[in-house]
């Protein structure tokens, strides 16, 4: 983290996309604002946030992730292809500029201290093994291979930040809810509550597919 609390940082709002920390985002980037933007972010300390932009109301989220280029390339016509990850959460406190690009004052958001250590590493070890069985279950489903990254990350905040991130983009609103909470292990129960419930539908889809696949069993 940074020395300083509180900083000046240019955003990038974006319709519907949330960024995680630890997590990796592409990006074009092709308005004169946002090239413009880039510049000015590739001259200085390459960080920039990007901020959910809600497109039924058109309002910018409070919360937001702080995003680091790792690589960029640039056309002859002055469009980019960056790389970026996601570094800390940051809260949105005033905006200090419109043009060319937006800026504003933002302080650090982290979660809370931990107060129950086992308690939150057993509950990311029963969000784990919900996850390998959604995963199973859907390969099952599909009938095709489908796996976890071999590096899921093992610690209860990152594991629920790599949820977060991995969650079907339609979900927006519920990945902004869970980027802005604090408590680790509320964000790790309510992905919970989501898998679980997505497990029992493609249980129940699976038993379906079982027996519609073999009629003669059903009158067994």
């Amino acid at each position: 983290m940074s020395d300083f609390s509180v900083r000046e940082l240019p955003l990038f709002p974006l319709p519907d996309v949330v960024l995680f920390p630890q997590q990796l985002l592409p990006l074009h980037i092709f308005e004169s604002r946002y090239r413009m933007m880039l510049q000015s972010v590739l001259e200085s300390d390459k960080r920039f946030g990007i901020v959910r932009i809600d497109p039924s109301n058109r309002e910018m989220a409070e919360i937001g992730c702080c995003a680091e280029v790792l690589q960029h390339q640039t056309t002859d016509d002055g469009r980019s292809y960056i790389v970026t990850l996601g570094q800390q959460r940051f809260r949105v406190l005033n905006i200090t500029r419109e043009t060319p690009f937006r800026s504003a004052m933002v302080s650090w958001v982290e979660d809370d201290e931990v107060e129950n250590p086992d308690g939150l590493n057993d509950l990311s070890t029963t969000v784990r093994d919900a996850l390998h069985d959604v995963v199973n279950l859907t390969a099952k489903l599909q009938g095709r291979d489908v796996t976890l990254p071999e590096d899921l990350p093992d610690l209860p905040r990152e594991l629920s930040f790599w949820i977060g991130a991995h969650l079907d983009n339609r979900a927006a609103g519920e990945q902004q809810g869970l980027l802005e909470l604090t408590d680790t292990h509320e964000r790790l129960q309510r992905q919970f509550d989501m898998l679980d419930n997505t497990r029992r539908q493609l249980a129940a889809r699976t038993v379906l597919k079982d027996t519609l696949s073999n009629p003669d069993n059903s009158d067994a």
